[in-house]
């Protein structure tokens, strides 16, 4: 049975959000401070998480707990992003399409754009030559946010604290649908990770979970149209949720209901291009970056150490990846934990795997109560040693020993975690 105390979870608890806090002196003293928070609030994360998977809490303590959480959230509303540039496209993207220009036409350094400059944009985008490569619904929100605050963040972080806010809720009702405790919930509020990632760099990722989150809550309790519309919703801010498709069909008992699932998400997800397509191509950009970026993916870096050419690698990564989800569909196991490997199975595949892109897996933890889930949100602050390295010299580049340190005790705990659960499986 559950024995931790509110003293033994409140200490570590209030040891991380301390240290989070101190990301407001990044400011002053610079990106060795936020390197460092980064670290080490994420070493303190593993202690807290084993509090909490062994605590029993009154519910009221949770919600306080989860309060403060948001708090320490809304501090960073006014702070500029340092581990990431990536917001200053979404305040371009969202100033070129208020001046009534599509903002799939042109890159942020074509000549047609020139009457939009000014001092801060789009002089801070990174890769101004490089069309958007974000999907309608965010440049929707891009464009809200700078009517909201002109080219301010504090107005896309808005959007953020609110998503933030959603997330909490639905994974607060989560934990109830699937009997875990409610102190769960405090394994992705209190993580660094998101904190650092939506609150502080403000990545547009965070409002697609909330999204995810609701639509696997509404399936759970057969709520099926709505459950998948959100899912396409989801799927139309990052595309996580299609590896998610295939369990929610297979969970469903007649052909028709399997057809429904298989065409209910990609409606949300097609329409959102039709004001675009006449006049632009809105794949440009993203079809460009899926050629070419790479980081932090520990089976794309394995492989192309061996075959040394980027596009058979990726085609090898996603041989993997697709005979891995077959095969993992069609196991039979827990409903979520499937949900969970199948998002863990996407990010081990993928040639690109930015911190934040693991916050996705993140929203799973707390429902599965995984350990190597929580190892990977801990160790992905190593990849804050590419943005110092990058920050000091200009040059990005991602050591060997830092992806091995990230990677090797999350797939030495999953291997552990599947053998014990197959072990399980084989002695009932």
């Amino acid at each position: 049975m559950p024995t931790t105390s509110n003293t033994r979870i409140l200490l570590p608890a209030a040891i991380l959000i301390a240290m989070v806090l101190a990301l407001h002196a990044v400011v002053s003293y610079g990106i060795e401070v936020y390197a460092a928070v980064f670290v080490l609030s994420s070493a303190v994360y593993i202690w807290l998480a084993k509090e909490v998977l062994n605590a029993e809490l009154p519910e009221k303590t949770v919600l306080v707990l989860l309060g403060v959480a948001l708090l320490v959230r809304a501090t960073f509303l006014f702070v500029t992003p340092v581990g990431s540039d990536d917001v200053f496209r979404y305040l371009w993207d969202g100033k070129v399409q208020a001046a009534g220009v599509n903002p799939y036409l042109y890159p942020p350094n074509a000549p047609e754009l020139a009457s939009l400059k000014s001092d801060l944009l789009p002089a801070l985008v990174n890769h101004p030559e490089m069309k958007s490569v974000y999907f309608p619904i965010s440049q929707w929100i891009f464009y809200l946010s700078f009517k909201l605050s002109g080219e301010a963040i504090w107005g896309f972080k808005m959007f953020l604290l609110l998503a933030e806010t959603l997330t909490f809720v639905a994974l607060w009702r989560l934990t109830h649908t699937l009997g875990v405790p409610r102190a769960s919930a405090l394994l992705y509020a209190l993580c660094p990770l998101p904190i650092v990632q939506f609150a502080y760099d403000a990545h547009l990722d965070g409002l697609g979970l909330p999204l995810l989150a609701f639509a696997v809550a509404y399936h759970l309790a057969h709520k099926r149209t709505l459950a998948l519309l959100l899912l396409g919703v989801s799927m139309a801010i990052k595309p996580v949720g299609l590896v998610l498709v295939p369990i929610f069909m297979l969970r469903e008992k007649n052909t028709p209901a399997r057809l429904l699932t298989l065409v209910v998400p990609f409606i949300p997800f097609v329409l959102q291009f039709l004001p675009y397509v006449t006049s632009s191509n809105p794949f440009e950009g993203l079809l460009n970056f899926s050629r070419h970026w790479t980081f932090n993916g520990i089976a794309f870096e394995a492989i192309d150490a061996l075959l040394s050419n980027n596009l058979p690698s990726r085609f090898v990564c996603a041989g993997c990846l697709a005979v891995s989800l077959l095969a993992l569909y069609w196991i039979s196991m827990e409903h979520i934990y499937k949900m969970y490997l199948a998002v863990f199975l996407l990010l081990l595949f993928s040639p690109v795997v930015h911190p934040w892109y693991i916050c996705w897996l993140l929203l799973f933890v707390p429902l599965v109560r995984s350990v190597p889930g929580i190892i990977y949100a801990s160790t992905a602050s190593l990849t804050v040693f590419t943005v110092v390295l990058y920050k000091l010299t200009g040059l990005w580049e991602q050591h060997p020993l830092a992806l091995i340190a990230e990677y090797l005790p999350v797939l030495l705990a999953l291997g552990v975690e599947l053998w014990k659960a197959q072990r399980g499986n084989a002695a009932v």
